[in-house]
């Protein structure tokens, strides 16, 4: 099955190198680096590091996101997309296994659980904890639906993701896909994946401000769409 990466990107010039040389290839056939108004050289290591850029001049991680499915949309999309953060917490060569589940027709997506995984100390800051446990315990009472963590590492079959519409642009995208997930009816699974520190210091959870906006956001996203019916066919953690 035909598989890209995509990788939202806002000042990662020093991580970025490391994030595309760790991209396993085969699987993965193509990388689109979402560059969300950077300001230093992440375009430039990301031509470098063999990734295709597109450029994204509205601010926020789901605006780059949706910028780069717009670019696969238009160009040969793949069987399967894949979502990384581009600071290098992640372990990309982990890659095979969040999409297992998916290439053995088991799950139409796929969530990287930090928490199920192995974690570098210090590398899940104690606000992203906090917030993953209310938002996942939020999801867990309005849907049903028992998630660990609402991690960046994620995949999904690109036929069941277009079904999605995904529209947030900022902190609520995460969110929004997986209880959009859930109200399509569609297998979602968790794997465990490993997590570090990242490279330089978060845009959300490294401030104040970040941490607050973005766990309004995510809180906001979950309510709002928690309206209506969602069907009993769900995965589960792996």
């Amino acid at each position: 099955m035909s598989v890209d990466v995509v990788i939202p990107a806002f000042n990662e010039e020093s991580s970025l190198p490391l994030v595309l040389a760790a991209i396993p290839r085969p699987p993965v056939r193509r990388v689109v680096v979402a560059d969300n108004n950077s300001t230093d050289t992440t375009a430039e290591v990301a031509r470098a590091g063999g990734a295709m850029v597109v450029f994204e001049p509205r601010p926020g991680y789901g605006a780059a996101c949706l910028r780069a499915l717009s670019h696969l949309r238009e160009n040969d999309p793949p069987e399967i997309v894949v979502f990384l953060d581009g600071d290098y917490s992640d372990h990309p060569e982990e890659l095979p296994a969040v999409i297992a589940p998916i290439v053995a027709g088991e799950a139409d997506v796929v969530i990287g659980s930090r928490t199920l995984g192995r974690r570098e100390a210090g590398a899940l800051l104690p606000q992203a904890r906090m917030g993953n446990f209310v938002a996942c315990t939020l999801i867990r009472l309005l849907y049903g639906h028992r998630y660990t963590d609402l991690g960046p590492f994620r995949a999904a079959r690109w036929n069941a993701f277009e079904r999605l519409a995904m529209e947030d642009q900022d902190f609520g995208w995460t969110a929004e896909l997986q209880v959009k997930a859930l109200r399509h009816g569609m297998r979602v699974v968790e794997v465990p994946v490993s997590y570090r520190k990242r490279v330089g210091v978060s845009k959300i959870t490294g401030t104040l401000k970040g941490t607050f906006l973005a766990g309004y956001k995510i809180l906001l996203t979950v309510f709002r769409h928690s309206f209506g019916t969602v069907s009993s066919k769900r995965g589960k953690s792996r």
